[in-house]
């Protein structure tokens, strides 16, 4: 968020290393968790909402192809764009509240919940949903691709749940996943995040998406849509790895056990294995 929205002309942060760095020296370790309120609110409820969606989306239309797959991680993103979009509004907002302070000198928000608040008391429900097209723009494709490129990737390696490398074979799978998904609409995330935080300060520079892209590109060029995106992929893999082989390992136990029941009457039930 920090490299995306930065000022051109006086950059604080020369790539993702030096923002790490300077984070850590000016506002201690505790700066790089500014904002994780809300997505520990949040993020529980959008992933519940994105897998279970996607499930009942896919089975609706009935057979599982890639174009349905696609489909089905479209119809989640969209959906789960009520949540996320106010969800990114406070995490943006919170990350860039105090830059460069190791104390800050007056906290406009207290914690997510709060600046939500402030913004709702202030610009109503429109400024709740500040970036909602954008996100939805964003997220609809994005996580069609996410899921089509998980559903390739296990078909392709071969991920059974008798495997022995299964685990490694959906954690690669899914930071894949991850990845494709997030360079898929990356340009749109960078226009989404300059919405969000614009108006901090006082001062608002865009009228809307299109007037965001043309000033950004007039001011900075084409390289403006792919700010931060080294730091967005080194993140994305390690957290889509963890979040689909979790979601995967989980639903292979549980039906193996209903498999189980189904099968074995006796009052004494075999434990599964490990998956």
């Amino acid at each position: 968020v920090r490299l995306q929205v930065q000022n051109v002309e006086k950059p604080l942060y020369r790539g993702t290393f030096h923002c790490f760095q300077s984070i850590i020296k000016q506002e201690s370790a505790f700066g790089l968790y500014k904002g994780i309120g809300s997505p520990m609110m949040g993020l529980t409820f959008i992933n519940a909402l994105v897998f279970g969606v996607q499930g009942n989306t896919l089975r609706a239309l009935g057979k599982d192809t890639p174009l349905n797959q696609f489909l089905a991680g479209s119809a989640a993103g969209a959906i789960q764009c009520i949540i996320c979009c106010p969800m990114e509004l406070a995490k943006t907002r919170m990350q860039l509240q105090g830059t460069g302070e190791y104390k800050l000198k007056m906290k406009n928000y207290k914690n997510s919940l709060d600046c939500l608040i402030k913004i709702y008391r202030k610009e109503g429900l429109r400024g709740i949903n500040r970036g909602m097209v954008s996100t939805f723009i964003r997220e609809t494709p994005s996580f069609g691709f996410y899921f089509l490129t998980y559903d390739c990737m296990t078909r392709y390696l071969g991920c059974e749940a008798e495997d022995s490398y299964v685990i490694p074979k959906l954690l690669f799978s899914g930071g894949m996943s991850g990845i494709v998904s997030w360079l898929s609409t990356y340009p749109v995330d960078v226009i989404k995040s300059r919405l969000q935080a614009d108006g901090v300060g006082g001062v608002t520079q865009y009228n809307g998406i299109l007037d965001c892209i043309r000033k950004s590109y007039h001011e900075e060029g084409w390289r403006v849509f792919t700010r931060g995106l080294t730091s967005t992929l080194l993140r994305a893999f390690p957290v889509n790895a963890a979040t689909f082989a979790t979601v995967t390992v989980f639903l292979m136990y549980m039906r193996s056990e209903d498999n189980l029941r189904e099968c074995e009457p006796g009052p004494v039930i075999q434990q599964p294995s490990s998956l």
